[in-house]
This record gives C-alpha cells, structure tokens and sequence, in this order.
C-alpha cells in the first residue's frame, strides 16, 4: 500500500471505527491524515494508518486514549512491547479476535468492531456496505463472515453472546433502515420462522433485499406457531411463503405440510435456512441455498420480477 492514499471512510472501515472517532483521534491526538492535494480533502497514507492500528488496538485492550496516542506517534510500526514496555491495560478487549476467513477488509473492520462492542462503527460499517454494495453483497460478504466467526469463537469459548446479540440488533436497525415500498398492491410474499425458531436477522435481510428493488412482503419474525402461520396464510392468501429454519430442532415439517394443504395455498413455498434437511422435505417445497437465490425466486413467483 506504499503509493495508496485513504480517505476517511475507507481506513474507518478497514480499522473497524467510526468515521467520527477518526475526527476525535485528528483533533484531539494529531492522529490525522498527513497527505494533502490542493483542491481536495486530506488523505491517510500508510504511514497514517499503521499508526492508528496501534492507536485501535491499545485502546481495546483498555489503554488511556491519550496514552495510546503517546505510543502511536512514538512508534508507528512496532508493537509498543517490542520497543519499549507499554502501558498496563485498566481492562482486557482482546483475546477474542473473531476470524472472518478471506473475507474482505470491511468484513474485517466490522469484526473487529463487534468485538469492541462499538455500536456507532458497527452501525456505520453495515449501512456504508448497504449503500455501496447493496443488501444480498452485504449479507453474503460482510455480515456473514463475521456472524461465522462469532459463531465459531462462541463454539470453542462459551462466550460472545453480549457480541452476537449487539450484532444482530445493529443489522437489524440497518435493514429494518431501507426504504420500503409504499402504496400499489398489497404484499404477496410472507416470510416467517418456524415455531421456537429466534434466529430471523437472514429473512430480515431478504425482506430489505426485496424492499431495495421495491417489492412489498410480509416479516412475521421469529418463532411463529403453527396457528397464527396459518391463520395469517387464510387471510392475506399470499404467493409465496418462506419458513426459515436455523438448526434442525426447529425445523417443524409439519408447518411446511399444513401451508401445502391450506385453503389458500401458496404458488411457492420456500424452506430456508440449515435448519432443513432438503432429502426430507415434502414434495414441491423449494430449499433456496442462498440470500440472492431467495430473492430471485420470491421475485419470480410472485410475479414481481424485475
């Protein structure tokens, strides 16, 4: 990156903070962008960063920001314990990086700030990737890596439900935060979970998918019984519904069955989610394997397509 110059966006991205907190480091700290074209806004150098990833990771791990700042200047691309003894943390934020595989450096700034438990970066990072790359790219190379390594480190350490709960809550607001369609005909899309099922961030992220190419659905959330599926089924007739399933617990085929046989049957019903298994399933229920695949079906038969 010798000859790349960041803007402000793009190194709070890759740090995994605020576009904000980089103004305070500026102000406060003189931890600012150093390369400057007439005409134009400053720019973050190579330099600049390394001596904010010092500044990023000293203060996660609970070091003074001021004091963070003192190491940052002094030695921009050593670890402070390397060139002189660091300051004590007054508190741990580290040792439970969460792996994002080969996932892009916007993935890894989001986890990077989930681990922190920074809202205001999180939030910063999901609506950024919305907006650039759109709601199906977003999912499928930011939010997803990051929800895996969640997973991954709560498997090996019983711990990060206070981060898997910050995180879902954050997203939540970013999807529920894209436009959505007003007026025309009501909504022929229903998507809903299984019984006992929580997890419902993924038909979340459809339903924004849908709203961003403005067709209109239905969320009924997590954990729907059986009853008010069906009950909900009978009263709106919709084309297409999808169950969403996370884990095979709750993966109920019995709510897949009463859709095929309901009154109103549904054109398309769709099974989503790891939760099922697709050798088990009823005849004529369709298991999309991923977030786009989804979208495109729901588009196509409910005849929405675009």
């Amino acid at each position: 990156m010798a000859d790349e110059a960041l803007s402000a966006g793009a190194v709070a991205r890759r740090l995994g903070v605020a576009v904000t907190t980089l103004r305070t480091w500026h102000q406060r700290y003189g931890l600012g962008p150093s390369r400057h074209v007439p005409g134009h806004h400053r720019r973050y150098t190579a330099e600049d960063l390394s001596r904010l990833e010092v500044m990023r990771r000293l203060t996660a791990e609970g070091i003074a920001p001021a004091e963070a700042a003192r190491w940052a200047r002094y030695a921009p691309d050593v670890p402070p314990s390397e060139s002189a003894p660091a300051p004590t943390p007054a508190r741990s934020g580290g040792g439970f990086a969460i792996p994002v595989g080969r996932a892009g450096p916007t993935a890894r700034g989001l986890a990077r700030a989930a681990i922190r438990l920074d809202v205001g970066a999180m939030h910063e990072i999901m609506a950024r990737a919305v907006t650039e790359l759109g709601v199906v790219s977003t999912w499928d190379l930011v939010l997803r890596p990051v929800l895996a390594g969640i997973g991954e480190r709560h498997m090996a350490t019983k711990r990060l439900i206070e981060v898997e709960h910050l995180f879902s809550r954050t997203a939540t607001e970013v999807f529920a935060a894209v436009p959505r369609p007003r007026g025309g005909q009501p909504p022929r899309i229903l998507l809903a979970c299984t019984d006992e099922e929580q997890h419902s961030l993924p038909l979340e992220a459809l339903a924004a998918a849908l709203a961003a190419d403005g067709i209109s659905c239905r969320l009924l959330g997590a954990r729907v019984p059986p009853g008010a599926l069906s009950d909900t089924v009978e009263r709106t007739g919709p084309d297409v519904v999808m169950l969403w399933s996370h884990v095979p617990e709750t993966a109920h085929l019995a709510q897949l069955v009463a859709l095929q046989e309901a009154p109103r049957r549904p054109v398309l019903i769709l099974a989503g989610g790891p939760g099922w298994l697709g050798d088990s399933l009823p005849t004529g229920v369709v298991a999309p394997t991923s977030l786009g695949e989804a979208l495109r079906l729901t588009q196509s038969w409910s005849g929405t397509a675009i």
